[in-house]
């Protein structure tokens, strides 16, 4: 586990109109989470997003629909988990209910094994300035994304392998 990563099972109640989960509570960050924008990602089959990193905004993500990869390596410097690669599938439709907390600098990105929906809540506003980015197919990092013929944005095409990434310090 990456320190400072929640992975948190979700429950669902149902009945025959359907279901219905908790996606957040304020109380499950005692140190503090307060999120100031949500946003929702449709993806379709094959596609990877990421990797992506932020030095001052975490993230809180929930997949609704579909089944999908999510992948986290721990970039910050100083971090007892410095170097670890986290990656666990996700089945929505299936029934599957996971929260994941991604602190700042934190590389973080998916894969849509079939289409996708995610929301997130992140806790500072978009900042262009705060949007870095990390190969998804660095060998260094060896990640199996669980799709063939991936289809990725020239923006995610184009990030740096972890080689060439500065030292990463997260502002908390």
């Amino acid at each position: 586990m990456i320190d400072g990563v929640e992975l948190r099972e979700l429950t669902a109640h149902g009945d025959a109109r359907g279901f219905f989960v908790e996606t957040w509570r304020k109380e499950w960050f005692p140190d503090g989470f307060t999120p100031v924008q949500g946003n929702r990602a449709n993806r379709g089959a094959n596609s990877v997003t990421g990797l992506h990193y932020h030095l001052h905004q975490a993230d809180w993500w929930y997949f609704v629909q579909g089944r999908a990869r999510f992948v986290l390596y721990d970039l910050r410097e100083g971090s007892a988990t410095k170097g670890e690669l986290l990656s666990r599938d996700v089945d929505a439709s299936g029934g599957e209910h996971v929260g994941i907390y991604v602190p700042p600098g934190v590389a973080h990105g998916f894969s849509a094994i079939t289409d996708i929906t995610l929301t997130y809540l992140v806790d500072q506003y978009y900042n262009t300035a705060d949007e870095n980015g990390l190969a998804w197919d660095d060998p260094a990092l060896g990640i199996d994304w669980g799709v063939t013929d991936a289809i990725v944005t020239q923006r995610d095409s184009t990030n740096p392998r972890l080689a060439d990434l500065p030292p990463i310090h997260p502002s908390r």
